[in-house]
């Protein structure tokens, strides 16, 4: 069984200004996308993404990493014993140290994490899904709870609500548009890492959705690109951009000095379906990827998004 850190630890702990830069590399490395858009938030907020994209990034990497043969729920139960420690303010490692400041900063709920964690079990004994109902349930787990960790620190625009009108109205909270931002994005990384997960054995596109378009799973892990697959394909990238669409609606209660950043992030991580297009959807061969010329290009309509609407 792959064993995580044990708590107590008897060797100093890492820095504040440390451990934040320890998850300023995680985000950096593994996610550039991500790592960008996070730069054009006020300081505090920028580390306290950084923060919760390592948890996130090491989570993940208990089933997707270089150990993930290693691990067992007796690890995933470990793992969510070492989360309860750190939202009681006790961190057992240099990344915690951050985690546990931003969670004192900012009021973000454990379920979330508790959720994604449940996300990782599924990834231990499944590796198909039968329709998109199961597929949905899974991409909120692993991706719609990031939104929900995100919703906490991004803030909400209290301004809108200061008319005598609104007094007696609670302020919209836009919970479900956080979330259909974060299943747009794991359904994006789904199309663009198709090749790469079939050659571990993993089909996330649902079976019957396969069989809708006549595609099977064999054709899939033989990599066959034919019109029953870029019309599946289309499908797939349709649904993906109808999330994105649910998701723009929440980004304007949102705190101002956070509109410009998500709007960036969501225009950059949308592009990555563009770019399955142009490569006429062959995402066994092609990896989709977004340039940091065509990012800096989706700046300013994101910036003028973010003042207008």
């Amino acid at each position: 069984m792959l064993q995580l850190p044990e708590s107590p630890r008897i060797t100093p702990l890492a820095s504040l200004e440390d451990a934040y830069e320890l998850c300023r590399q995680v985000i950096a490395k593994h996610s550039t996308t991500f790592y960008l858009g996070t730069l054009l938030l006020p300081p505090g907020k920028r580390q306290a993404f950084w923060a919760i994209y390592a948890w996130c990034r090491r989570t993940d990497e208990l089933v997707d990493g270089p150990l993930a043969e290693l691990t067992t729920e007796a690890t995933l139960d470990q793992w969510e014993h070492s989360l309860e420690s750190v939202f009681a303010g006790h961190p057992i490692d240099d990344f915690d140290v951050a985690l546990v400041d931003t969670l004192e900063r900012y009021p973000v709920e454990i379920q979330p994490f508790r959720d994604m964690i449940a996300g990782q079990r599924m990834d231990l004994y499944r590796s198909r899904y039968d329709t998109f109902e199961e597929l949905n349930l899974y991409c909120y787990r692993v991706a719609g709870t990031v939104g929900l960790m995100s919703k906490a620190i991004m803030g909400l625009d209290t301004t809108q609500h200061t008319a005598p009108w609104f007094q007696q109205q609670e302020l919209y909270i836009p919970r479900e548009e956080a979330i259909a931002l974060g299943i747009a994005k794991q359904l994006t990384n789904i199309l663009r890492d198709v090749g790469e997960d079939a050659r571990r054995g993993r089909i996330y596109i649902p079976l019957e959705e396969l069989a809708l378009f006549n595609y099977t799973e064999q054709d899939l892990l033989n990599s066959v690109i034919d019109d029953r697959w870029c019309e599946l394909m289309k499908f797939q990238i349709q649904r993906a951009r109808k999330f994105y669409a649910s998701a723009e609606r929440g980004i304007r209660m949102l705190s101002p000095d956070a509109r410009f950043p998500l709007w960036a992030a969501l225009m950059f991580y949308r592009r990555i379906l563009d770019v399955i297009e142009r490569n006429q959807y062959d995402v066994f061969n092609k990896r989709a990827f977004v340039p940091n010329w065509e990012k800096f290009l989706c700046l300013p309509l994101a910036k003028l998004r973010a003042e207008v609407l």
